[in-house]
């Protein structure tokens, strides 16, 4: 090893030691990146990766578009009209509640991409419901958090797009062709969650002493009456998305076209101000290119630190004429990261940058590895205390974080296992 491989590895030391103690993310990767340019000589190449990143038209439209639409969603409340809608059949159900909640949650993920928005959105309904029908507060908690896979069906997923991107794919091929083990992870997940809360006891008809449903459960209020039209607002662009890929392939569409149709829709049938409703909008692009992006930018200096002191060239030389090893390294290095940080995107936004491009020389392929490593990072995510959506909900549930993720984390890793192996 060289001097500039030994200088990286402990600044990448110290990179996991300030986001472990929660430093902002962002400043962290960049500050990481540019020592790590510096130290190789060439530190040139790190503004070049940021003028590179920045200026990702393809991440800006997807991203971008899908983060304005969700504010949209939430200013005019058709999120929680959805979640109301798909509560309310649901109540008397018994150990079977478990896997409806998981499918509920799941399809609000697929509209509401981040963890944390969505635990505050849907978290407080289906905690109070399962924790009145007989579960463990932590169980009730846990099942949230472990639903998020059909997010990955999503053409507004940042992951999806920067794996798509690397492949240089169209976003709808991409979905397809990964579709089916989403799919078949998302079920499986559900299986080994129900099996884990027959192994904690963490359901009885009768319920536990849990200090009855918490108050924080009951904090958002969810419309009586859901509207229909209202509730189908959130999923209209991923159904127009789908619909035509499906059955309209000679006509494209693009993730900010489909969009901005489901923000025309709900102008309609909501009939909310369209000038709060345009300025809602573009806020939500802002916080989009300001959070999102701005964490891929970040993540992209990081690599190309990596990348100058030679440590991405002797990772790949030592995964080549191995896929078995890469695909190793694609779901143990982000999981880690994952549950060290608890941050996914950091996590997948790096391994993806600095490895991905490279799967053809492991015998893969850059849509396999890409998505094993986002998969990989979000299971890393729910499996840590730190993450931000598991301390939203265990703070909705009344329990401690640690309570959450032992539940969680087995049945995180059982379900990485199982993607690993069907890979």
């Amino acid at each position: 090893m060289t001097w500039t491989m030994w200088a990286a590895l402990i600044v990448v030391c110290g990179t996991v030691y300030g986001l472990l103690k929660r430093w902002e993310t962002r400043l962290v990767l960049l500050a990481s990146g540019f020592l790590m340019c510096c130290l190789s000589l060439d530190p040139y190449a790190a503004f070049q990766q940021f003028d590179k990143s920045m200026t990702s038209s393809s991440l800006i439209i997807v991203i971008c578009s899908a983060m304005g639409f969700a504010g949209v969603m939430n200013i005019t409340k058709c999120d929680l009209h959805l979640v109301s809608l798909l509560t309310k059949p649901l109540n008397k159900l018994g150990i079977f509640l478990l896997p409806c909640c998981m499918i509920v949650t799941g399809i609000v993920s697929i509209a509401i991409s981040s963890l944390a928005g969505m635990c505050a959105a849907i978290g407080p309904t289906i905690c109070a419901l399962m924790i009145r029908a007989g579960f463990r507060p932590a169980m009730a908690a846990a099942t949230v958090v472990a639903s998020t896979l059909p997010s990955f069906w999503s053409p507004g997923s940042s992951h999806n797009g920067f794996v798509a991107k690397l492949a240089d794919w169209p976003i709808m091929e991409y979905l397809t062709y990964t579709g089916t083990r989403t799919l078949l992870i998302s079920i499986a997940c559900i299986i080994f969650m129900v099996v884990a809360c027959l192994i904690f006891g963490d359901f009885k008809k009768d319920g536990f002493d849990n200090d009855g449903v918490h108050d924080a459960a009951n904090k958002v209020e969810l419309p009586a009456n859901p509207n229909l039209l209202f509730a189908f607002a959130p999923l209209l662009p991923v159904v127009l998305l789908f619909a035509v890929a499906v059955w309209l392939p000679q006509f494209k569409i693009s993730v900010a076209t489909a969009m901005l149709v489901g923000v025309m829709y709900t102008l309609i049938v909501t009939r909310a101000n369209p000038a709060e409703i345009t300025r809602k909008f573009f806020d939500g692009m802002g916080r989009g290119y300001g959070n999102i992006l701005g964490l891929i930018i970040a993540a992209g200096v990081f690599a190309a630190g990596l990348r100058a002191c030679g440590v991405i060239e002797v990772f790949v030389e030592a995964l080549k004429g191995s896929s078995e090893l890469a695909k190793l390294g694609a779901a143990v290095g982000p999981y880690v990261l994952g549950v060290m940080t608890g941050s996914g995107d950091a996590a997948a936004f790096a391994f993806n940058e600095a490895v991905t491009p490279h799967a053809e020389a492991f015998g893969l392929t850059i849509p396999d590895l890409g998505y094993l490593a986002s998969c990989a990072a979000t299971f890393g995510r729910v499996s840590s205390p730190l993450a931000a959506g598991v301390i939203v909900i265990s703070g909705i549930a009344g329990v401690s974080p640690i309570e959450v993720i032992k539940r969680s984390a087995p049945v995180q890793i059982c379900t990485l296992a199982f993607l690993f192996f069907i890979s």
